[in-house]
């Protein structure tokens, strides 16, 4: 029994422990989800949709499309049968010229209470239910995002762009037995043309860096010596810059009631052969479709596909036959005055083994309240009438 227990404690320890790597592909994958129930509804194709609060993760520079003087945008999701839970918060708002913008997020993707039984079987082969306890591995990352408006179209009607940047730290942990930090700087650019949309992100345009430090107990390090794992002393994860590329475009006019969007876009990769549609060394490249119509700007219907790319079938021996799998999602949503609600149901590879998540995100809306600044010239004058003449006469 106590053998088991060494193996249940080596198999939650050995994914940051065993990072030893300078450079690996991979990394910090929890920041490449997708955030919001419109964007992951839409197959993560949100470059150049994205123009609210939600560009903080998908483009900064959406935030300078924001309708608003200040949005809230929270998200809620559980994966693997909700064994996972993964959260998003952001909060972003317009500067007092109206063209700059900033905003501040979080993401949270973890899975709590996660047995401990070092200390659970006693040397007599008792349980000790007192010493039984429950860890938590998580991974966050805070982002603080600067948005403005360019003027390099200022002669061009209907045509606007943005430039926008993210500022991460990114915090890890697996109980007490370990945690790192890592920083990095993402870019982004949009442009809007007539009923096109343009949108490039740049993220972790500097090599992110995420140094990992352990902090094994004596008797850990004595369970990891005998169940023939190494006992670390520090780490490091590399992770490469990476561009996400999205072209939109509106099929009817502004000004109709129904309106329809769809957005092909791509994530390219620099890390090495990835599991996508076009893999190669070092970079691979995973496409993405996303499609949203529209009424009234208040009922929503969305639906997308990524993650695609051919993989083998495990009935074939010889190895040679191939068949496409893609991630299909479909989602819906709301406006109601201020409040915007969103579902969208996605699922990891339906054709094999699906796995269904559900996601849950609103977004509220704030805006100041316009004082009366009338010009006094534009009040209308109320004639008075003349002075009657007086009767009393004037001396000289």
């Amino acid at each position: 029994m106590k053998i088991r227990n060494l193996h249940i404690l080596s198999f939650i320890t050995c994914f940051p422990l065993a990072i030893n790597a300078q450079s690996r592909i991979y990394v910090n994958e929890y920041l490449n989800i997708g955030v919001g129930a419109r964007g992951l509804s839409m197959g993560g194709a949100q470059s150049a949709a994205t123009g609210d609060v939600y560009s903080t993760y998908w483009n900064p520079a959406g935030l300078a499309n924001m309708q608003n003087d200040a949005e809230l945008g929270l998200m809620h999701a559980e994966y693997f049968g909700g064994i996972s839970k993964y959260d998003f918060g952001a909060l972003a708002m317009k500067l007092k010229d109206k063209k700059r913008m900033i905003g501040i997020s979080f993401i949270r993707f973890a899975t709590d209470n996660i047995p401990y039984t070092l200390d659970y079987v006693q040397p007599d082969g008792s349980f000790d239910d007192s010493k039984l306890k429950a860890i938590s591995a998580g991974d966050y990352a805070f982002t603080f995002s600067y948005a403005q408006q360019l003027d390099w179209f200022k002669h061009k009607k209907n045509t606007e762009a943005s430039l926008g940047a993210n500022a991460k730290v990114l915090y890890r942990n697996v109980g007490s037995m370990a945690n790192a930090w890592g920083a990095g700087l993402d870019l982004g650019l949009k442009i809007r043309s007539g009923q096109w949309q343009f949108g490039v992100m740049a993220r972790d345009i500097t090599t992110t860096i995420t140094s990992w430090s352990f902090h094994l107990t004596e008797k850990e390090k004595e369970v990891f010596s005998k169940t023939g794992n190494e006992i670390p002393i520090k780490s490091y994860e590399v992770m490469n810059p990476r561009l996400n590329i999205g072209f939109g475009y509106h099929f009817l006019k502004p000004k109709k009631d129904f309106q329809l969007y769809t957005e092909l876009g791509a994530d390219l990769t620099t890390d090495g052969k990835r599991q996508a549609l076009i893999s190669g060394k070092p970079i691979s490249i995973d496409p993405r479709l996303g499609l949203e119509a529209s009424y009234k700007n208040t009922i929503f219907l969305r639906g997308g596909i990524s993650n695609m790319y051919q993989t083998g079938d495990n009935t074939d021996t010889t190895n040679r036959n191939k068949y496409f799998v893609f991630q299909p999602a479909i989602g819906v949503g709301f406006k109601i005055k201020q409040l915007h609600i969103d579902y969208a149901f996605t699922s990891l590879n339906m054709q094999d083994n699906p796995l269904y998540s559900h996601v849950v995100s609103l977004k509220l809306n704030f805006n100041k309240q316009k004082k009366n600044t009338a010009n006094p010239q534009d009040v209308p004058v109320v004639p008075q009438p003349a002075p009657e003449p007086s009767s009393t006469p004037v001396k000289p």
